[in-house]
């Protein structure tokens, strides 16, 4: 049986954009037809220190919004990758190479007005770095510092651009990843009590938690806290003004990997029972 004949090509445009057969996939794009605008990275970087939760912040040395403090950010090169424009810039403005214990994408702000310069699209990112190191200003900021997330809250401190927005909604999502995920143990730069895991809840949630119900609550969590062994607890060298006469504390190491919860952590109301009072 012969097989049935094509008909001939019209020549009219595809409904994907294209000219026809045979045609290249670029004619029928011109780039000056549209406006041209940049895309750059901003890093929300989370740490304790002293007990409450800080960012890593910059001051700006360039317009604009010259000695204002910002987000660590920048520019996405031309032949760069997101993650990989976050990560260098993160180390060119405040000199920290080691990788985040945590890093995740939070979202896009593109207000046309989000930056006198040019149209810009920012890509944020949020990430958590136990114990950070003192960081050191780098590239185009003046000065690198941590600041208390509370005080930027508070209105003690104003931000850049619509770097305030992106703090706010980097909190959230990481207070919303406390709840479902084992996260919080990626404070903790080494063995931890769980009394070293409600603090960060608490620092995070801006709660103050029961302790009973909440080490019952982390006990029941698969995987998540391995215990040391005996022979490293020896060998680790206690402060003695943390070490409470009686049963000494028990120290855990976390899984390598962030995991979810099977049975979510919610953050308490203030008449819920696993608020303390």
């Amino acid at each position: 049986m012969a097989s049935a004949r094509r008909r001939p090509s019209s020549g009219t445009p595809s409904s994907a954009g294209g000219e026809g057969a045979g045609a290249s996939p670029d004619a029928a794009y011109d780039p000056s037809a549209f406006p041209a605008f940049a895309v750059t990275v901003d890093v929300v970087v989370f740490t304790l220190e002293g007990g409450r939760l800080h960012v890593l912040l910059v001051q700006r040395g360039t317009p604009p919004h010259e000695r204002a403090w910002a987000l660590p950010g920048g520019f996405v090169l031309p032949r760069e990758g997101l993650e990989e424009a976050a990560r260098r810039e993160l180390a060119e403005e405040t000199g920290i190479e080691s990788g985040p214990r945590h890093l995740e994408q939070l979202g896009a702000y593109g207000d046309p007005d989000r930056d006198p310069r040019m149209r810009v699209v920012t890509v944020a990112w949020w990430a958590v770095i136990p114990e950070l190191p003192t960081p050191q200003a780098g590239s185009d900021a003046a000065f690198a510092d941590l600041i208390g997330v509370d005080e930027i809250l508070d209105g003690q401190l104003e931000l850049a651009f619509d770097h305030r927005q992106i703090l706010e909604d980097a909190l959230e999502a990481l207070r919303q990843r406390l709840e479902d995920t084992t996260l919080a143990s990626a404070f903790e730069p080494g063995p931890f009590r769980i009394s070293d895991l409600r603090r960060v809840y608490e620092a995070v949630w801006g709660v103050r938690l029961e302790p009973g119900n909440f080490q019952r609550k982390v006990r029941k969590v698969p995987g998540w806290l391995e215990p040391c062994a005996e022979e490293e607890m020896l060998s680790m060298r206690l402060d003695e003004s943390e070490v409470a006469p009686g049963r000494p504390a028990q120290y855990f190491r976390a899984p390598d990997s962030i995991r979810a919860m099977l049975s979510p952590m919610r953050r308490p109301e203030e008449d819920d029972p696993d608020a303390a009072p």
